[in-house]
């Protein structure tokens, strides 16, 4: 009965193995901790310099740092299994490529999401001395959600190409800056490529729904974003076992 429960879910078994490893490894900890520090800066910097309690510089800025956190925090999934071969032994096991991508993304989604928890104390703390705005909260953690969604399918993939977690982190934050800071440069480009170039940043979609509009196109720039880079994580998966 045991062996038949992990045949038919070996996705949630690699990803409790991966999150195991995560909580009792200190990269875990130190990245959570300087996060927080950031944020936690970048919120009291409003609340006593500014006299306002509200969230809006930390969401201003928090595509910038999800950029540079998330591949932080992903970089050795796959990297250090590759680096001391234990991902061939791993393949070797009754599992699919889908399988080990899921289990390891999910497991990395949610540790992700679990360093954005704590911010949620800034939002007691401007309860408690202020009268904040529900709505861009609301709709901030929600693009937050999501940006960590699309940027954890980017940092598994840039983990997945490479044995040196340097590497891997270098590349995961290249590609998700690029997608952070692409609508800073919109106004230096033609205008018949604006257009085309502002649906793939993802700060504007962040942005869109931070500010509360919950616009289908942008759950699907999103759902596109992690989507793609799943699959190529998939394949990178399936052209290293072969």
């Amino acid at each position: 009965m045991s062996t038949s429960k992990k045949i038919k879910n070996p996705a949630l078994i690699i990803m409790r193995r991966e999150l195991k490893s995560y909580f009792t490894s200190p990269i875990a900890y130190i990245v959570t901790g300087l996060f927080l520090i950031i944020t936690g800066i970048l919120f009291f910097t409003t609340f006593f310099l500014q006299n306002r309690a509200e969230l809006r510089l930390l969401f201003g800025n928090l595509p910038v740092l999800l950029s540079f956190f998330v591949p932080a925090l992903t970089m050795r999934i796959f990297a250090e299994e590759r680096r001391v071969g234990s991902i061939e032994t791993l393949m070797t096991l009754p599992v699919t490529e889908i399988d080990v991508v899921c289990g390891k993304y999910l497991a990395s989604l949610l540790s992700t999401l679990a360093m954005l928890c704590p911010t949620l104390f800034y939002v007691i703390t401007a309860e408690i001395f202020g009268s904040p705005d529900y709505g861009p909260i609301v709709g901030g953690y929600l693009g937050a959600v999501f940006l960590c969604a699309s940027y954890t399918a980017i940092g598994i993939f840039a983990t997945s190409i490479t044995k040196n977690q340097i590497i891997a982190f270098f590349t995961g934050f290249i590609i998700c800056i690029a997608l952070t800071m692409l609508d800073s440069f919109l106004i230096f480009l033609p205008a018949k490529i604006v257009s085309v170039l502002s649906y793939i940043s993802a700060n504007a979609h962040f942005n869109s729904v931070a500010r509360g509009i919950i616009d289908t196109r942008d759950l699907l720039y999103f759902a596109s974003l992690t989507s793609l880079f799943f699959a190529m994580t998939v394949k990178s998966q399936q052209k290293s076992r072969n």
